[in-house]
C-alpha cells in the first residue's frame, strides 16, 4: 500500500534511509524540511509504502518552486523551464523488497502528485554506485534522460554535514546522475 506521507512514518523512514544510504543521511529536522517542500496547493508529492505495518520503501519529493537551484543542477540542459520543475530528492527501498518494482510505482505516486501541483517535470541526483546501479536503471525505465554526471556529489554537503556513505565512508566519492523526467 503506498501512502502520503506523515509525520507518524518519520522514525521507520529515517532508519530505513540510514540504513540504505548510511549514517547521518536523513535525521528529523532535515526529514521535516523536504517533507514541508513537498507540498505545495494542499498536495503532498512524498510516499511511504507499507505491507502489513511495515515500510518497505519511501519517495521524497520537493515541489517545483520550493527548492534551490544549486552548483550541482544543469538547468540550462533541462527542456523545461526551472519554475515547473520539481525534485525528487530521494527513492528507497528495503533490501528485501527491492527487484519487485516497488521503486517505480513510488515515483509514479510523485510524478502524479507534481502533476496536480502544476510541474512538468522532475530533476534527480540518482545514486549512480547503488546496488547494480538500479537508481539510474529504473529512472531511466520511467523515461528520465541523463543530463550529466556529477562526482563527489555527497562529499560534506551543507545538507548532511554527518554523512557517513555505505560506501566510502565519510569522504564519499559517489557520482550523481542528473537525470530528467518530462511528464
Amino acid at each position: 500500500m503506498i501512502i502520503e506521507i506523515t509525520d507518524a512514518h518519520f522514525d521507520e523512514v529515517i532508519n530505513l534511509g540510514n540504513l540504505v544510504h548510511g549514517e547521518g543521511y536523513l535525521d528529523h529536522s532535515t526529514l521535516a524540511t523536504i517533507v514541508e517542500k513537498g507540498f505545495k496547493n494542499g498536495i503532498n508529492s512524498c510516499f511511504v509504502a507499507k505491507e502489513s505495518d511495515k515500510l518497505l520503501g519511501f519517495r521524497l519529493t520537493y515541489a517545483a518552486e520550493q527548492w534551490d537551484i544549486d552548483k550541482w543542477c544543469t538547468p540550462s540542459e533541462w527542456s523545461v523551464p526551472t519554475k515547473h520543475v520539481g525534485y525528487f530528492k530521494c527513492n528507497t527501498v528495503a533490501q528485501e523488497a527491492r527487484g519487485k518494482g516497488l521503486g517505480g510505482m513510488l515515483l509514479q505516486y510523485s510524478v502524479a502528485a507534481l502533476k496536480r501541483q502544476g510541474a512538468q517535470a522532475g530533476i534527480s541526483h540518482l545514486w549512480k554506485q547503488s546496488p547494480n546501479n538500479s537508481a539510474v536503471r529504473y529512472f531511466t525505465k520511467a523515461g528520465g534522460k541523463l543530463i550529466k554526471e556529477h562526482p563527489n556529489r555527497w562529499n560534506d554537503t551543507s545538507d548532511h554535514p554527518d554523512y557517513i556513505c555505505v560506501i566510502c565512508g565519510s569522504n564519499c566519492t559517489c557520482t550523481a546522475s542528473e537525470m530528467l523526467l518530462t511528464f
